[in-house]
């Protein structure tokens, strides 16, 4: 599969399609206390992993930092970043998150939302790693990612989730329990300062309409409604996030490189 284009057929991006902006598994809510908590200010490096079409490097960008980097694998979604946020200091980079090409110690805060979900576990500890290798001690890292709960959920029921996530979002997605998900951070160096959690309601209509404000939602299910394979795989989608709701959640991580 090529990062070139956008893959409309991967859940996130033929959601995008429909005009769904909101693409995080625990909502604009959960978002905005993850911005909140890294308390960017305008002295602040700020470096995004995989931003997609830009709806959180918006809200990075209202806070006025230094500078912002987004880090963004596919070549189209970047260019299109690139072009919403063409300002001195701030631009796209079209290249990996665990392969940045920044140096050591230089940035402030990371952020990554949705991105290290869709990554087998050592390419989450690259991505991971990298995080700390260009963050300067005391840094802050910021991650919002599907999770699985309870924390002892059977090894055979995991596999399930994945496998039908799998197979719905066609992305083959990986959610981790809260004390997976804190150890692959802790692993790295980081330091865990503050865990919150929100429900993975990312198809239900009182969650989009929360996300999305009721004119964006009547115009993403005009669209889905005139767009019958896009309806067929929203559906198995919102099929799949319903039959697992009790064992997926979300959740946002601070993390500090400790000086």
């Amino acid at each position: 599969m090529s990062n070139k284009t956008i893959n409309t057929e991967q859940g996130h991006w033929l959601l995008a399609k429909m005009g769904k902006r909101v693409l995080r598994p625990g909502g604009k809510e959960l978002t905005l206390k993850l911005v909140h908590e890294l308390h960017i200010n305008q002295q602040d490096t700020v470096v995004e992993f995989a931003p997609g079409l830009g709806y959180t490097a918006a809200l990075l960008l209202d806070k006025k930092p230094k500078s912002y980097t987004g880090i963004e694998l596919n070549e189209e979604a970047a260019s299109l970043l690139q072009q919403k946020i063409n300002k001195n200091g701030y631009k796209v980079i079209n290249t990996s998150a665990s392969t940045t090409g920044l140096a050591n110690n230089t940035v402030n805060k990371v952020i990554g939302e949705a991105m290290l979900t869709m990554q087998p576990d050592h390419r989450k500890a690259e991505i991971i790693r990298e995080a700390f290798r260009i963050l300067k001690p005391g840094g802050y890292y910021g991650i919002h990612e599907l999770g699985l709960a309870p924390d002892n959920l059977a090894a055979n029921v995991k596999t399930d989730i994945q496998l039908s996530l799998a197979k719905a979002i066609k992305v083959n997605a990986r959610p981790l329990t809260k004390t997976e998900w804190c150890t692959l951070v802790e692993q790295e160096g980081f330091t865990i300062k503050k865990i919150e959690e929100n429900s993975m309601s990312l198809l239900k209509l009182k969650r989009i309409i929360a996300d999305e404000g009721i004119l964006r939602t009547l115009k993403i299910y005009f669209n889905i409604l005139t767009h019958p394979s896009a309806k067929r795989k929203i559906a198995e989608m919102s099929s799949t996030f319903n039959k697992y709701e009790d064992n997926l959640t979300a959740f946002a991580i601070i993390a500090e490189k400790k000086a």
